[in-house]
């Protein structure tokens, strides 16, 4: 469980980055999806 609120939202976007991308990027691709996200 997560309390704080930003750390929420980051872990948020970062699950549905990977889930719209799915596996098999590079790091710098999910890298510049996370920014744009």
């Amino acid at each position: 469980m997560v309390d704080d609120p930003l750390t929420e939202k980051i872990i948020g976007c970062a699950f549905t980055v990977y889930n719209t991308l799915g596996a098999g990027f590079l790091e710098s691709v999910y890298k510049q999806a996370m920014a744009i996200e």
